[in-house]
């Protein structure tokens, strides 16, 4: 999924989630839990494209498991700006964010 698909769904200046992807980046993930329509958690990857570092994006609609082995289902949504790791609003609680080597 791209960038275009995530910049279509939100208005710029009404909203003041992040727009726009990074030059620079590095590899990290993100466990955001998130108030919408639904209590669900958002995990993220970052991720380098040929616009710039974006964020891969899946949304868990159960509680991220405590234990090794317990599956979840993870549904894949469009991708996020590489500045949402560290967006934090009323609605999204930012959970945890981890640079992978």
């Amino acid at each position: 999924m791209v960038l275009e698909e995530y910049k279509h769904k939100r208005k710029k200046g009404r909203t003041p989630e992040p727009f726009s992807a990074a030059k620079k980046g590095k590899r990290v993930f993100v466990i955001q839990k998130h108030f919408a329509s639904h209590r669900h958690w958002d995990f993220r990857l970052a991720y380098p494209k040929k616009e710039g570092w974006v964020l891969k994006s899946w949304a868990i609609p159960k509680e991220p498991p405590q234990k090794p082995g317990v599956k979840r289902l993870a549904m894949q949504t469009e991708d996020h700006p590489y500045a949402y790791k560290d967006f934090e609003i009323d609605n999204i609680i930012y959970m945890h964010t981890c640079i992978l080597c």
